[in-house]
């Protein structure tokens, strides 16, 4: 039986299920780093106990975590940043999409073409936040007055935007008013 290796479909298996993890463990990386930075190493500060907890729920290794804080409170730590962008998707939905990068001029280049791709523009900051709440942790949460059902061709041109902004390395968690879409899509959801 020529061309059946089951190695072979094991291998292509195993390696996509890998690529799915390296990019999950990246962006835990790098918010754990970002939050280590803020908060000096401090394992036991708030936000930073929360981005490893969040870590290991999706079983990230310990001793990657530990990079990642020991990272983050070198002195020659990388100068990330956190950043929002705003646009509008298809049947007039707010999406907010939180990332964290070392180069802001880079994402934002990055994300207005993924959105150009799509058929989607970038919109000035504050024009689609306003349809959400944001916490004290900085997650958004739609307000309940502005939810949006989306149904048909809109939501499948909703699930592409939202699978491109989730192969973006930097994105960390989109945050939608589609009723459909739990409002979230994050890094460790597996959408």
């Amino acid at each position: 039986m020529s061309g059946h290796s089951k190695w072979a479909q094991i291998k292509r298996q195993k390696g996509a299920t890998d690529a799915a993890k390296s990019r999950v463990f990246a962006r835990f990386s790098r918010l754990i780093a970002l939050e280590s930075k803020k908060a000096g190493g401090a394992v036991s500060a708030p936000s930073l106990a929360a981005a490893i907890t969040r870590a290991k729920a999706v079983n990230m290794p310990k001793d990657a975590i530990e990079r990642a804080v020991a990272k983050g409170a070198s002195k020659d730590a990388d100068a990330l940043e956190q950043v929002v962008y705003e646009c509008y998707g298809p049947a007039g939905v707010a999406v907010v999409i939180d990332a964290l990068t070392d180069s802001r001029n880079r994402t934002t280049q990055e994300i207005k073409h993924l959105l150009s791709k799509q058929g989607y523009e970038m919109a000035a900051p504050g024009s689609a936040s306003w349809a959400f709440t944001k916490g004290p942790d900085g997650s958004y949460t739609p307000n309940e007055q502005t939810m949006l059902d989306v149904s048909g061709a809109d939501e499948e041109k909703l699930g592409n935007l939202l699978d491109a902004l989730d192969e973006h390395d930097d994105v960390q968690t989109v945050y939608t008013n589609a009723r459909e879409y739990e409002s979230t899509r994050d890094e460790g959801s597996g959408d």
